[in-house]
């Protein structure tokens, strides 16, 4: 342990606060141009380009380095605008960029850039297997998610040898890292570009979803408290954290310093004598009582609890948003866009596609036309996970059809959720009486009671399947697939199709389909998740729950009801993460004829009872094939239009 080995980041949105930082003590000083990059709400913020090149010279003249963050996911339209940027930062050389979009990393590649590249915290990086698949990419640092604990991250350092930068102070999402969609979708300005509007900053009700009984009232249940990691340095040190990440880049230069400096002081004091060390009592009550929010700190070590919830908001600093009723499907906003909007470009009729959570929905879907099933994945309770018995009939239905089924992982994957999956994959072949060198040929395509190939949920369950077989690898909607150049990088590590982001306006998901190089997949129809976390909302919320004298009222659907009176589902997975749900099912069945460019067209059943998938699916089949079914409702469904209320989801130029 020395100095050298720990690096204290800190945040600058403008030049004085990158002067603070500096004289304060950061090792390194995250900021952005002002374009590509989380935090674009206010244009007196952020770096022209000139200033960018000038903040790098005055940085490195001092000894300390300047990562740019480039993190926003890029719309196609931006392309053109992000080579040349690149192309720029490659003039000027800053110690890192900051990225997400998988395009970022792509054109980084093509354009011959010589930058190391940093993961950012919206890759939602939990696992082994992605950090090395990125590693093969040119990262050198990978910001974890959230919900790693400091045993987690010490063993993903130990294994992989990556450099680990872990949040130490600031303001924190509720929902996983790129996996919260509320603002893009609701707002048209999508918190994965740096437009959060902050739906996790209202008030909710937590509701009995069937009777509609307040079981816990108005708070502010998803505004988590600030991270403050102060009284735990030693364990970031232990753990193997290469970077501590002050977060702030919108706070002025005052609380830069004033931060910088407190924990500049804490992080020497314990690196100075180890042994004799203690929390600085002192410092600790300046930065107690200067604090905006209250602090937690978060999962590192464990699940937090409804303390770290700012519950009541007296402490919330700012309100960016209120909640506002989602657009019906038949609005009137929404018929205006589809009818000024020309149609996707076909080259031939779309497959239709269903995800399912049972063996009854799978036939319903199978028997009323879908081409194509995804099975597996998460599944919310009360329902069970797939058994094998179950994917076996499931398999013999859809071949006997002459149908596709795909086998779904989950969209966020642990370490040991991995795990569990390639021990199942090996006891699944081994049941199926199939023997192999690497215990994976279940998966090859065309056999008997074999499935068609893996839906997978992100980068780690991708290289995991890779090394497993060589079946058809689909890419699901959680990869956030904003342009063409991220599909052509998915295409690269072997995808044969994605999905388009549920973020992207009517236009931009045609350009997206029309320009790839990859067939895209859109989701057309369903319940969709606005958020997932992994937050225990039973064990926050729900009244007398006890996970060991009452499991069963997890059998039981609640919902989070908010001001617009819109009702979010809540659901809970084997894995014990919570999905939110947006308060209408996407339906876009009316303007069907638009969509029939892409390669297939998804209806998110995983809700859905087998009458209702049946349903769902016959309505879909009849539209895509050319007959009217005008009489097409849904029992006891509320019907949206997601994010197809807005001509485009705002750019960060």
């Amino acid at each position: 342990m020395n100095k050298n080995a720990v690096e204290l980041l800190a945040p600058a949105g403008q030049w004085e606060s990158l002067v603070a930082a500096i004289e304060a003590g950061a090792d390194a000083v995250y900021l952005g141009g002002k374009a590509f990059n989380m935090r674009v709400h206010r244009t007196d913020f952020n770096f022209d380009d000139e200033q960018l090149k000038a903040a790098i010279e005055f940085a490195h003249a001092r000894g300390v380095k300047i990562y740019i963050t480039l993190n926003n996911l890029i719309s196609a339209e931006e392309i053109a605008p992000l080579e040349k940027y690149l192309a720029y930062l490659n003039e000027i050389q800053p110690d890192s960029i900051l990225v997400q979009d998988l395009a970022v990393i792509n054109l980084v590649r093509k354009l011959g850039i010589k930058i190391p590249m940093h993961a950012s915290v919206m890759m939602n990086t939990h696992n082994f297997h992605a950090v090395e698949l990125l590693k093969k990419f040119g990262i050198t640092r990978v910001v974890v998610g959230r919900e790693l604990t400091l045993t987690e991250v010490s063993l993903l350092k130990e294994r992989t040898g990556i450099e680990v930068e872990y949040f130490m102070h600031g303001d924190m999402c509720f929902a996983e890292s790129g996996q919260c969609i509320h603002s893009g979708v609701v707002f048209g300005q999508s918190g994965n570009r740096g437009r959060c509007m902050k739906p996790c900053r209202w008030t909710y009700k937590l509701i009995d979803e069937a009777t509609g009984a307040t079981l816990n009232d108005w708070s502010y249940k998803l505004a988590l408290n600030d991270m403050c990691m102060f009284r735990n340095i030693p364990d970031l040190i232990q753990a193997g954290v290469t970077s501590f990440k002050i977060e702030g880049r919108m706070r002025p230069p005052e609380f830069v310093r004033r931060l910088v400096t407190t924990y500049r002081r804490e992080i020497d004091s314990y690196l100075a004598d180890p042994t004799g060390y203690s929390v600085n009592e002192e410092r600790w009550q300046v930065l107690y009582k200067n604090r905006v929010r209250d602090f937690t700190t978060t999962f590192a070590f464990g699940a937090p609890t409804v303390k770290d919830i700012g519950i009541t908001g007296e402490r919330e600093p700012r309100i960016f948003s209120r909640a506002v009723a989602e657009p019906a499907f038949d609005d009137d906003a929404v018929k205006e866009i589809f009818s000024s909007e020309r149609a996707i470009k076909s080259s031939g009729k779309p497959k239709l596609s269903a995800r399912v959570s049972t063996l009854e929905s799978a036939k319903a879907a199978l028997k009323n036309g879908a081409d194509m099933i995804y099975v597996g994945g998460e599944v919310f309770k009360p329902l069970k996970s797939w058994r094998l018995s179950e994917l076996k009939k499931a398999v013999e239905l859809a071949h006997d059809l002459g149908k596709k089924i795909i086998l779904a992982t989950p969209r966020t994957s642990k370490d040991k959720d991995l795990a569990e999956l390639k021990l199942q994959l090996g006891m699944w072949n081994e049941e199926l009486g199939i023997k192999s060198r690497n215990h994976s040929s279940f998966l090859i395509p065309n056999s008997k009671l074999l499935f068609d190939g893996v839906l997978v949920g992100n980068l780690g369950a991708l290289n995991l399947i890779k090394t497993l077989t060589d079946a058809p690898i689909y890419a699901d909607v959680s990869f956030s697939v904003f342009n063409p150049v991220a599909a052509d990088f998915l295409k690269q590590l072997g995808a044969v199709q994605a999905t388009a982001s549920l973020e992207l306006s009517f236009a931009q998901v045609r350009s997206v389909v029309e320009n790839s190089p990859l067939p895209i997949e859109i989701i057309i129809h369903g319940a969709t998740e606005s958020m997932i976390c992994d937050h225990d909302f039973a064990k926050l919320y729900l009244p007398d729950y006890d996970e060991f004298a009452t499991p069963e009222k997890l059998n039981r659907y609640y919902a989070l009801e908010d001001e617009a009176g819109e009702i979010h589902s809540l659901r809970v997975d084997q894995f014990k993460r919570w999905h939110i749900f947006f308060g209408k099912d996407l339906c876009l069945l009316p303007y069907v004829e638009k969509f029939l460019g892409a390669v297939a067209l998804r209806i998110e059943a995983q809700n859905y009872s087998p009458k209702i998938t049946a349903q769902v699916v016959k309505a879909y089949r009849d539209a895509i094939d050319g007959i009217s079914n005008s009489k097409f409702l849904i029992p006891n469904c509320r019907l949206g239009a997601g994010v197809y209320r807005f001509k485009q989801s705002k750019n960060s130029i």
